[in-house]
């Protein structure tokens, strides 16, 4: 029994990894590296009727961050790889929200429950229950400096393969 309960697993996580989408090896991010923040005031109701569209079938990602973070811009960077870029367009629809220098947009965070404090970026994925489904991790990738670019779209990748 031991050794069945072994092989599902192994086979569940076989076919897990298999599923996932690879990113080839010629595609690497570009430099100058992007800017995807514009210094806008957005309101509560427009991020909630952003949320709202996720119960229409695509889920959403709202990325908190900002132009002068490199974390910020080396996952927008990856975000924008081609493999990635179609991926994400065919299973997502992402919003980014300024935050400036912690002086902009702040109390957004706070309306899926994340306390408004520093360290970018934050991304939020919204599933079509139009319910957060990342809480848990919404800060991974304040650290994308330190991540392969697959491990970064295999986070995405993850919310959509299960």
């Amino acid at each position: 029994m031991k050794q069945l309960s072994i092989l599902v697993l192994f086979l569940f996580c076989f076919n897990l990894m298999a599923e996932r989408i690879i990113i080839p090896s010629d595609e690497v991010l570009k430099l100058p590296l992007p800017l995807p923040y514009e210094r806008k005031k957005v309101s509560n109701r427009e991020l909630l009727d952003f949320v709202k569209q996720s119960k229409l079938g695509n889920q959403s990602i709202i990325i908190f961050g900002a132009n002068w973070c490199p974390d910020c811009r080396i996952l927008q960077g990856t975000l924008q790889l081609p493999t990635v870029n179609l991926f994400m367009k065919e299973n997502f629809s992402v919003k980014h929200i300024d935050l400036g220098e912690y002086d902009i947009n702040m109390e957004l965070m706070e309306t899926f429950g994340i306390p408004s404090q520093e360290g970018i970026p934050r991304v939020v994925i919204i599933g079509t229950s139009g319910k957060p489904l990342n809480l848990d991790s919404n800060d991974k990738w304040r650290t994308a400096r330190d991540s392969k670019q697959q491990d970064i779209f295999n986070y995405f990748q993850k919310f959509v393969l299960k």
